[in-house]
C-alpha cells in the first residue's frame, strides 16, 4: 500500500532528524532557543487580543519558555495543550499569571483541570523536521492532526526548530496540515497561505 510507503519514509526520517536535534550541544540549543525567541518576536506579526499555544519543551526540543514568559509579561492570553488520551485531540488550557503547571505525561507541564479552556489563535508548534514547503514531520502520535480537524478555527501555525532539523522532503498526507512559518535561530521562513 502507498500509505505503508509514506509511513515506512516519516519513520527513517524521524530517525534522521531525532538524530540531527540530538547531535547538537545543549549549550548550541540553549543559545539557539534564545534566537528563536528573538526571531519570533522580531518577525512573527500577532495581535494583543490574540491567544497564542505554546508547549514545554521535552527532550531536546526547542525550548519555548523565553518566547511564553515574555507573552506572559506582556498579558498576552498564553495556553498550553494537555493530552487527554490516546486518541483524543490536545485540550488548550490558559496558563495565568502566577498559576502552577502540573505534570501532564510525556514530561511536558500543564495548567491544572481548573484551568480555562480557550481555541488558540496562534500556535507555536514542537516538531522533529520540516521542510522549505512547510510541511510538518511529528512524532508521530497524530495529536496536533486531530486537534486541528477538530478546531472551529484554523489558527496560524508556527513551527519552532533548529536549522539542523531541515529536511529535503517530507511526505504530506490529507491530513498532514502544513505549517505557515518555522521560526529558526537563522530567522523566520514563512510559506505560502494555507487556509
Amino acid at each position: 500500500m502507498v500509505e505503508d510507503g509514506i509511513e515506512a519514509e516519516k519513520a527513517l526520517l524521524r530517525r534522521t532528524a531525532r538524530s540531527r536535534r540530538e547531535a547538537l550541544s545543549p549549550e548550541f540549543r540553549a543559545e539557539a532557543s534564545k534566537s528563536i525567541s528573538f526571531q519570533f518576536f522580531d518577525k512573527v506579526a500577532f495581535g494583543p487580543e490574540d491567544a497564542i499555544a505554546g508547549y514545554w519543551r521535552i527532550r531536546d526540543e526547542v525550548d519555548c519558555q523565553p518566547i511564553l514568559v515574555r507573552l506572559m509579561d506582556s498579558a498576552q492570553t498564553v495556553i498550553l495543550p494537555v493530552v487527554t488520551g490516546a486518541e483524543e485531540p490536545l485540550q488548550f488550557r490558559i496558563w495565568g499569571a502566577d498559576a502552577p503547571l502540573y505534570e501532564a505525561g510525556f514530561g511536558t507541564l500543564a495548567p491544572s483541570d481548573l484551568a480555562p479552556r480557550a481555541e488558540p489563535d496562534l500556535i507555536l508548534m514542537p516538531l522533529l523536521g520540516y521542510d522549505r514547503t512547510g510541511t510538518r514531520l511529528g512524532y508521530g502520535g497524530g495529536y496536533y492532526d486531530r486537534t486541528l480537524a477538530a478546531m472551529t478555527k484554523r489558527p496560524m501555525l508556527v513551527g519552532l526548530a533548529f536549522s539542523a532539523q531541515a529536511l529535503e522532503h517530507i511526505p504530506r498526507e490529507a491530513h498532514d496540515v502544513p505549517l505557515d512559518a518555522v521560526v529558526t535561530e537563522s530567522g523566520v521562513e514563512f510559506f505560502e497561505a494555507h487556509i
